[in-house]
């Protein structure tokens, strides 16, 4: 049973997250995460290990030991994990939960039910390699399998944008015009076991507790059936209707995930982050790979070459729009990445008007790490 130790005031999302007085940490993504969680009213989370997400769940058992979070236990694997997250949104209560690496495609099958159950879960996903042999080290290949889950995914480049990507994620996913799940990924020890300086609000506020009363599909508590879940019995049955009714709960799945665009505009100031972005070469990218192309664009300034950076925090909502503006009239748009299959250059050649500008290049996978020498090549052989 849970010891309560503290007490925390609730107050409106908009002043925990934009108003408060933020104290400077040196911490790790990982402690980052527990003190997201800390703040974020959560009613209950359900772990399983594996690495590198282990310490982040172990830490947010400390929290229900010290009374900030309702409930927590340990379950029996990951796809029981996932399943027993959806039941607890189902049930009306704000649920959280990290994995992994294997962990995300031995939990699989659960991503894309809780989209079409419109379940406002947030998972936090810390990537690492899949391929054999075994490697714990980061490797985003499992982004590019989520991608299509229907759920919404953000992308952190350091353990300040994973503190405030989960704690705000709570709060775009229970938007009415959303409810949707949220996974907010990180690249594995390169931000959770990484210390950095981490601004963090009081710790004796909260967020207001979620309301799952305003939710766009039933809550099943004990006033109402389950079999409302359903909606429909003729859902069930193989004829058109039936069909038309799946065809018509996928489109507005997706819908939600486009609506969700001002939400995540308001809160996390935008799907993109830019810098020099009027420079003829950019770097597009994601996660810490934004990290390592800011080194870059520091080394290029004093050679006198001027590269900009495009910083893709939501891959979805994709940023196509702002994208497509950008890459006008650019000459070359390197995409460099931490996975042999390139999803993000894919995603961005889809979208931009003359996508043989667009460079899959410099990939590093298995675990490496990506020297600002293989960037600055890249560059210069575009130059």
């Amino acid at each position: 049973m849970a010891v309560k130790t503290t007490s925390q005031s609730i107050v409106e999302p908009e002043h925990l997250f934009f108003k408060a007085e933020r104290e400077k940490q040196f911490i790790t993504g990982s402690e980052a995460v527990k003190e997201a969680i800390k703040r974020a009213n959560v009613d209950m989370a359900i772990s399983y290990p594996i690495t590198p997400q282990s310490e982040s769940m172990h830490l947010v058992g400390d929290l229900y030991a010290q009374g900030y979070v309702k409930d927590y236990y340990r379950g029996e694997n990951e796809l029981g994990v996932m399943s027993a997250v959806a039941g607890a949104s189902m049930g009306g209560v704000r649920v959280f939960t990290a994995t992994g690496g294997q962990g995300s495609l031995r939990a699989f099958e659960m991503f894309p039910t809780w989209a079409g159950a419109r379940l406002p879960v947030v998972c936090a996903f810390f990537c690492r390699g899949l391929n054999s042999p075994l490697t714990i080290q980061p490797d985003t290949i499992e982004i590019g399998l989520m991608l299509d889950t229907g759920m919404i995914i953000l992308h952190a480049e350091t353990a300040q944008d994973l503190y405030d990507m989960i704690l705000k994620a709570f709060i775009i996913a229970e938007e009415p015009d959303v409810h949707l799940p949220i996974a907010v990924f990180a690249d594995g020890f390169f931000v959770t076991h990484t210390r950095e300086i981490v601004e963090i609000a009081p710790e004796d506020i909260k967020l207001p507790p979620y309301n799952p009363y305003k939710s766009p599909v039933p809550v099943m508590d004990m006033e109402t059936p389950p079999v409302r879940q359903m909606r429909d019995p003729f859902v069930m049955k193989s004829n058109f209707i039936s069909y038309a009714t799946h065809a018509s709960w996928q489109q507005e799945v997706r819908a939600a995930a486009e609506r969700a665009r001002k939400h995540i505009n308001r809160y996390l100031g935008g799907l993109i982050e830019t810098e020099n972005e009027d420079a003829d070469i950019l770097f597009m990218t994601s996660g810490t790979a934004a990290s390592q192309a800011r080194a870059a664009i520091i080394e290029l300034e004093k050679e006198g070459i001027k590269v900009g950076l495009v910083k893709i925090k939501s891959l979805r909502p994709f940023p196509t729009e702002d994208i497509r503006r950008i890459a006008k009239n650019k000459k070359a748009i390197i995409v460099p990445e931490f996975n042999i299959t390139g999803w993000l250059a894919r995603e961005i050649k889809a979208v931009v008007e003359d996508n043989s500008k667009v460079i899959g290049a410099p990939r590093v996978f298995g675990g490496m790490t990506m020297p600002v020498e293989l960037l600055l090549d890249e560059i210069k052989k575009h130059l």
